[in-house]
């Protein structure tokens, strides 16, 4: 990376950083809910973006971070810390033992297999009484939005920095060559099992971390909220209309979006989901690679780009 494009990317780092000082309450909630969006989109690009897995099931990392740092804190009156530790170490057994039968399966099967767990651990979680079954926990409050601001960032800057250490590693070429021929990829050498696995505990370690600094901030987690499928669907969503498979596409997908969601609850309440769908939709039928490809090839191809994406959809 050019010394101009590490000194931006500071810029950018300090200047998020420094939001709480400067903005508003309600700045603030916004930008953490979208720091922890941002996140999860980084991390399912992790397994869908890099290694062609799209996955509906990393709302159940998210679930089991969350539930993670509840138990800890409500049930076993342990630290913050600790909570998160739990977290993450229940989303890595998770993606351990699930992920090598169900990372077996391709296409359509495994995103059928995948959306199936977040129905199946919300009905488990609802008959644990150490989860408080379907009543949930109450978490201890910490009105501290700052703190949960600023970890919600490092997070970010975290996972991001995990991505682009993949886009320069053996590991990140491996699952290049998985998304691209998972065929030929195991017949040059490529260990596909132990690559797809990994990936999917990686991509869950961070959802777990996310989950977790979500249910300490809301202090209220119970298993319709913590597994809920349609988180899943938003961060496929924003990895998508940013660029999956590269390394900022996914965290301006989940700033543009939020925004966007933001304003037109705001402006226009009603109808505010309607046209939030027509701008998905717009989107991925223009730009079907994402805001990143799009600024990539516009600056050659002009309107004519649109026009392409059109026909490509015979619309």
């Amino acid at each position: 990376m050019s010394a101009w494009r590490i000194a931006l990317v500071v810029a950018v780092i300090a200047a998020l950083a420094a939001v709480p000082w400067l903005g508003s309450d309600v700045t603030i909630q916004f930008g953490i809910n979208a720091l922890l969006l941002a996140v999860l989109a980084q991390s399912w690009n992790i397994i869908g973006g890099y290694a062609g897995y799209a996955s509906f099931g990393n709302s159940v990392f998210y679930g089991l971070g969350s539930y993670g740092v509840g138990i800890a804190m409500v049930q076993w009156q342990l630290p913050f810390a600790a909570g998160l530790a739990f977290g993450v170490a229940l989303a890595t057994a998770f993606a351990i033992l699930l992920g090598v039968p169900v990372l077996r399966l391709k296409g359509h099967y495994f995103a059928i297999a995948t959306l199936a767990l977040a129905q199946v651990m919300t009905a488990i979680v609802s008959n644990v009484e150490l989860a408080g079954r379907n009543i949930g926990l109450v978490l201890p409050p910490l009105n501290n939005d700052l703190l949960f601001y600023e970890l919600s960032l490092g997070l970010l800057v975290l996972t991001t920095a995990t991505v682009f250490w993949l886009t320069r590693s053996r590991f990140g070429f491996g699952l290049i060559a998985i998304r691209e021929n998972e065929e030929g990829a195991a017949v040059m050498g490529v260990n596909t099992t132990f690559y797809k696995t990994l990936a999917f505990a990686l991509s869950g370690i961070f959802s777990a971390l996310a989950g977790g600094i979500h249910a300490y901030w809301v202090t209220f987690i119970d298993p319709e909220s913590a597994f809920d499928i349609s988180l899943n669907v938003k961060m496929i969503i924003m990895a998508v209309f940013g660029g999956p498979g590269t390394v900022l596409g996914p965290i301006v997908g989940a700033f543009a979006l939020s925004a966007i969601s933001e304003f037109l609850s705001s402006e226009i309440t009603r109808l505010a989901g309607l046209f939030f769908g027509v701008v998905v939709v717009a989107a991925v039928v223009l730009m079907p690679r994402g805001l990143a490809d799009m600024l990539r090839r516009i600056r050659k191809m002009g309107w004519r780009y649109f026009a392409e994406n059109i026909r490509t959809h015979r619309l």
